[in-house]
């Protein structure tokens, strides 16, 4: 996320975040604007809000919980924002075999695609939302 934050810092973008309260100090200082959430359920809450799109990329349990969050709302219709996991050096394949299986049972009440993306590169994974927004 540094990297990234870095990258678009250095080519003029803007930064923006949220953050939880027990983690503030560690927070991103020079952000155009930073949010402090009090905990989890309000981060994700705000994340959602402030979002045209989820992106998720290489990551931990965080990442995880926090798409699955997200992507359960989006099965139940709450909202229809374009959601990508950018499969950087097939990070992902596993979550996307489980994905496939999961609709192949009958858990995914849509095709996964138009409920998660796997994009192989960040261009992939632009190109996906801007023809879903």
């Amino acid at each position: 996320m540094k990297v990234m934050a870095d990258s678009v810092q250095e080519a003029g973008g803007k930064i923006y975040g949220v953050t939880m309260e027990m983690l503030k100090e560690s927070r991103r200082m020079n952000a155009d604007e930073m949010i402090i959430a009090r905990d989890l359920p309000e981060r994700k809450k705000l994340l959602l809000k402030k979002s045209d799109a989820i992106i998720l990329l290489v990551g931990g349990i965080g990442s995880l919980d926090e798409v699955t969050e997200i992507l359960e709302y989006k099965k139940h219709n709450v909202h229809n924002k374009p959601m990508v996991v950018l499969n950087t050096d097939n990070f992902y394949e596993g979550l996307e075999k489980q994905f496939t299986r999961m609709k192949k049972d009958g858990f995914l009440p849509k095709k996964n695609e138009k409920l998660l993306f796997f994009a192989d590169s960040p261009s992939q994974a632009i190109e996906y939302i801007n023809k879903n927004l």
